[in-house]
Parts: structure tokens; sequence; C-alpha cells
């Protein structure tokens, strides 16, 4: 069995350093409001991020800061030096808890594995949750509990009341599908909004259905790539947290270009959940603003 080292967010920060996450209707002087209130505090601001969507008219801002003020505190005088409606959130940046689903496929679920047994995931992975049995010996190699919720002779429904009475005991802060290939219902994601991230090859809508990369293949197509996003009712339309393209081409088989697009899944996944792990997503609409 591996041993699970600490975490890599605990020893990337030191035990004072949060991150101050605003958002509000945009203004003059808004940077100088925030920052501001952080002097009155006495604390050392390290790395500062901010960007305005000028078609809605909002404010964003990510500030890294070492020190300790009161949370409550801080928030309520930030929230007073902003406009009306501000959302304002401190995070100390602790490592977030996460359930990952699986289905067949092992290479995403693999990655993040191996990241949170080196500490290369801000994330406590609680359980892995599967429809099939064939990973179960792999997450037991590294000493984490699986948990086998079959599909079989259910509704869909009733297949996902079982995964929520196990999820619901474990109390996860974001659910990660890496290449789980069950479709959720509304009512199933609408508990977890904005909390269920998503991995796929980037081929949508064009290849759908089974056997993506053959169609791909048969298509002659010259760049393949993956998309992590937020899952939403509307399935794969949910807000882009990443996306990545590699160049093909008439070397590549049906077979090479599946190889070549598990790699790229496995780079846009870790990608996309360092960056919520790490409080760097803000949603805006439909869309992301990523604080990289």
């Amino acid at each position: 069995m591996l041993r699970q080292p600490a975490s890599e967010g605990i020893r990337r920060h030191s035990v004072s350093t949060q991150v101050l996450l605003v958002e509000c209707d945009d203004r003059r002087g808004l940077v100088h409001a925030v920052t501001g209130v952080l002097l009155k505090y006495g604390v050392n601001v390290v790395g500062n991020q901010e960007f305005v969507d000028r078609g809605s008219a909002r404010f964003f801002m990510r500030t890294e800061f070492d020190g300790a003020p009161p949370p409550a505190q801080l928030e309520a005088e930030v929230r007073q030096a902003l406009p009306d409606g501000a959302s304002v959130r401190l995070s100390d940046l602790k490592p977030k808890r996460i359930v990952v689903l699986v289905s067949r496929e092992h290479h995403c679920l693999s990655d993040i594995l191996v990241r949170h047994a080196f500490g290369e995931l801000n994330a406590q992975v609680l359980a892995v949750l599967g429809n099939h049995t064939v990973l179960e010996p792999l997450v037991a190699r590294f000493n984490l509990p699986f948990h086998y919720v079959s599909h079989e002779s259910l509704a869909r429904p009733a297949h996902e009341a079982e995964l929520l009475k196990i999820i619901g005991q474990l109390q996860p802060d974001f659910l990660v599908l890496a290449k789980y290939m069950r479709v959720l219902t509304a009512d199933f994601v609408n508990r977890f909004p904005m909390r269920i991230l998503n991995i796929h090859h980037s081929f949508l809508p064009a290849f759908t259905g089974g056997r993506p990369y053959q169609q791909a293949f048969d298509r002659g197509v010259k760049v393949i790539g993956a998309s992590a996003h937020f899952v939403t009712e509307k399935l794969d339309e949910g807000p882009i947290i990443v996306q990545q393209v590699i160049p093909v081409d008439h070397t590549h088989t049906a077979h090479a270009l599946s190889q070549a697009g598990r790699d790229v899944e496995q780079m846009v996944l870790a990608r996309a959940l360092r960056l919520v792990l790490e409080d760097r997503v803000f949603l805006c609409g439909n869309r992301t603003v990523i604080f990289d």
C-alpha cells in the first residue's frame, strides 16, 4: 500500500496564507478599496489578480496574502467597501474533500490517485465510487475506499439514490467524474451546483455516441483534445474550465488517436482540478474567469 504524504496544498502554502475572493459590480477604485482594508489589518499581500468582464460589468479579484485577521470581521469590512450585493469569501486553501466517480477507463483515475499519493493535489480523496468493479484493485493499491454501486436492473433515479447514500455520508466539497460513463439526472446535478467536474474528448458535438476516435479517424481530423467543465443540467454544456488540443496527422491510427486522447484528458483534468481546488475559478454566466 502507498502511504499518503502531506497535502501539496499544506506544503506549498504557509499556515497563515489565505485567499480573498471578491465579485461585484464594477466601479472605479475597487482594487484600492479591497487592498485598503487588508492594509488596515497589517497583512502582507503576496499575489493579486483582477479582471473586469465588460459585457456584464462585473469585477473579479483574487488576492493571496499572509496573515490571520478575524475572518468574519475582514469579510464584513471588505463587503462594506464594495457595491451592494458583492460576493466576498475568505479561503484558507485547506485541502478540499473530493469523491471520484468512475466506470471502466483507468487513465484519469490513475492520474488522480498518483497525484494525490504524492501530494500534488490540494485535496483529500475520500473515496472512489464505480458502477463497475474493474477499477477496484487499482484503488486498493492506494489504500482508499472503493464503493461498487451497480446500475444493473435499476432506473437512473434509483441508481443515483444509492450513490447519494454514500456521498451523503462522505460530505465532499466536489465530485469528480473521471470518465464516469453514466448520464446524471437534473435532480442529482442540482444537489451539487457547480461542484461536479467532468472530463471528455473535445470532439463534441461533432462525434457523438460510441467509438468517437474511430469516427475522428474516419473523418481525418488534424487535432484532438479534451475539455474539463462544471456539470449542469445541459450535460456537456456547463462552464468550461480547461481545454487543450494537440496536433495529429495521417500517420495516426484510430488506436493512436485514442491513446493521445487519453493523455490529453489526464492533463486537462489535472489542471482543472488544480485551478478549482486552489480557488482560482470564478463563474461569469456560463463562462469562467480563471486566475492561474
